[in-house]
């Protein structure tokens, strides 16, 4: 199977086996993420709710792309501070960068890691759909970690970044002239390190950096995980 129809399978895969298991039922607050992989399983997600398997679910979204989905596909859309939602989710289902082999993450590639990590932290349960290139066995010298931050602050933590170990490049924009800005009006840093480093020290000691919003580590709500493989086949951690 290509990257692209994994994905595809992983998501899928693994909004079915919620359903099927009672994981996800009507009536639940869902959040929901970006890219490419989450996205199929909001797709999914939307046809439970169009067939009439689930109703009166209540989606928090992690960035503009999956609001736009949402509403393409009649998935209502709400905010954490709705009354109905209370500031807490009961699942979160997104997509992963790279996961470790004991499921800690690096998230952000398309810069939502802020409101990622906001669902991500304030759900009761939390499940990660990848394809097999993001399974690995370390953290932070493949894939650059993103490190959200105030633009005033770029020159003092860059240099915090730097004692810390990293290489640290600002992200251009594509087609844009200069950096990216997130939803939230913020710019990213992506770093890496020579040698893999402590995903859970560094979360810590990256988001005490002055100046940083925050970092592209996940790991203080492990993920269930669905990893679809090149056979066809999908893995399924801590479910």
């Amino acid at each position: 199977m290509s990257q692209n129809e994994q994905k595809i399978l992983a998501a899928r895969t693994a909004v079915e086996t919620l359903v099927e298991k009672g994981l996800i039922f009507s009536g639940m607050k869902i959040g929901l993420g970006t890219g490419s992989t989450a996205l199929p399983a909001v797709k999914r997600l939307s046809e439970f709710i169009a067939d009439g398997t689930l109703s009166d679910i209540k989606a928090v979204v992690t960035s503009f792309q999956t609001e736009n989905a949402c509403a393409d596909w009649n998935i209502p859309v709400y905010s954490f501070k709705a009354r109905c939602i209370e500031g807490h989710l009961d699942l979160a289902i997104d997509g992963a960068d790279e996961i470790d082999v004991n499921n800690n993450l690096i998230k952000g590639g398309g810069a939502a890691l802020l409101r990622e990590k906001i669902v991500a932290y304030n759900s009761s349960r939390f499940v990660i759909v990848a394809d097999s290139s993001k399974a690995v066995q370390t953290l932070g010298t493949k894939f650059a970690l993103p490190v959200e931050f105030i633009p005033e602050a770029y020159v003092p933590v860059k240099l915090a970044l730097e004692k810390l170990g990293a290489s640290v490049v600002l992200r251009e924009g594509v087609r844009k002239c200069g950096p990216v800005i997130t939803d939230n009006g913020n710019q990213i840093a992506d770093c890496l390190w020579k040698n893999p480093v402590d995903p859970v020290a560094f979360e810590d000691a990256i988001n005490g950096i002055t100046g940083v919003v925050e970092t592209g580590f996940f790991t203080k709500n492990k993920p269930s995980a669905f990893i679809a493989k090149a056979d066809g086949s999908v893995e399924v951690r801590g479910l």
